[in-house]
């Protein structure tokens, strides 16, 4: 995770050096070519500002995730960024742009919390409750309250982690 937030902050800086042209890879909805997008668009920030409030909670949300092991978190993560930027592509208002990690924040959010009830693994659950508890007032987020920010994002972030906990849930196999 460590890599992952320093890679973060490279591109910020390379964007702020380069005049803000990393700002392109942002969603803008509804256009077809901005599709391919929906990846780059979790990796770039307006601003160090921006990418400085992801940090924290990017670290400490993806290390947890990983602990499962870094195929897994990195099949987690991409099914978020990829639901949370459709998501985003479809509803959220036209000519805005929409860039950053938050919508991966709020994806691994929601598979922390819902992963030890889809795995029906007590410790899972354990760790989902305090996920909650430090992070829950993270969920006003998704309400539309905040000018220049998309919340849009954040729902679909979040629905994408819940995607995911059943998506990549552990099988358990049968005693035959």
């Amino acid at each position: 995770m460590i890599g992952w937030v320093a890679l973060l902050w490279l591109l910020e800086a390379v964007d702020s050096l380069s005049g803000h042209a990393l700002d392109t890879f942002g969603i803008v909805p509804r256009k077809p070519a901005e599709l391919l997008d929906i990846v780059p668009s979790a990796f770039t920030h307006f601003g160090f500002g921006h990418v400085a409030s992801n940090t924290l909670p990017l670290l400490v949300l993806g290390f947890i995730a990983a602990l499962r092991g870094i195929g897994r978190y990195l099949a987690v993560a991409f099914t978020i960024i990829v639901i949370g930027g459709l998501g985003v592509w479809l509803v959220a208002p036209a000519h805005t742009n929409t860039a950053g990690a938050s919508g991966l924040i709020f994806g691994l959010f929601g598979y922390l919390l819902v992963r030890g009830f889809v795995d029906r693994r007590a410790l899972d659950v354990v760790i989902g409750l305090v996920v909650g508890a430090l992070y829950g007032s993270i969920l006003w987020g998704v309400l539309p309250n905040a000018t220049g920010v998309s919340w849009q994002g954040h729902l679909f972030g979040l629905i994408g982690g819940v995607a995911a906990a059943f998506l990549f849930r552990e099988r358990s196999v049968a005693a035959g």
